[in-house]
């Protein structure tokens, strides 16, 4: 999807707040990947408003770039930078405007499924981390998305996201193909909203 041609940043970040306690949960999971390891700089990759850019740098105090193809987006994330250690690019996964080895962690939070050309993004990533670097991937999964209760309800939504989702073998193979190795797939669960109302709201709030 191409933001720039829609409203939808406007009013993404009231649809997809994260609140502390969410924030807290996501860093923790990583950092559990990442224990020993120098995180001097990290790459949030495709970062959308920058929702998780500024607590990548505060909780890991490290230097965080955020680069995204959607000018909109970026200038949200931009409005809303408080943290000197974070930077923001323009920029797409395919084509990563960063020098080889020169990131310790890459994040990738529910845009990997947005990236035009899969294959090239992930040796983007391969091309830029730093040996012994950490690769993130948060997104729902084919295998996943069947399981959520809303979606029985939308049954002609199926074929789109089974051509936009991709499945956990399909993951592997790709970044596999490209020379990495996979330590670790977690399901991690966390609370949108507390009740099916104020979820319908969060997304109507959100465009």
């Amino acid at each position: 999807m191409n933001y720039d041609l829609t409203d939808i940043p406007a009013g993404y970040d009231r649809g997809r707040d994260h609140g502390p306690e969410v924030l807290d949960l996501w860093m923790h999971a990583l950092e559990a990947h990442v224990r020993g390891l120098n995180v001097v700089r990290i790459l949030d990759l495709g970062c959308g408003t920058g929702r998780f850019s500024e607590a990548l740098a505060v909780y890991f105090r490290s230097e965080v770039i955020g680069i995204d193809p959607s000018e909109k987006m970026l200038e949200r994330a931009r409005e809303k930078k408080r943290d000197g250690r974070v930077t923001y690019q323009h920029g797409s996964a395919e084509a990563i405007s960063l020098p080889s080895e020169s990131v310790d962690m890459i994040l990738m939070s529910m845009s990997f499924h947005h990236f035009d050309n899969r294959v090239l993004a992930v040796r983007e990533c391969r091309r830029v981390l730093r040996e012994q670097g950490v690769v993130f991937v948060r997104t729902g999964t084919r295998e996943q998305i069947r399981r959520y209760p809303y979606v029985p309800f939308f049954p002609s939504s199926h074929a789109v996201l089974d051509e936009l989702l991709p499945d956990c073998a399909e993951l592997r193979e790709l970044f596999e193909t490209a020379g990495f190795h996979m330590t670790a797939s977690e399901v991690i669960t966390q609370t949108v909203a507390p009740s099916w109302k104020a979820y319908a709201d969060k997304l109507s709030a959100g465009g």
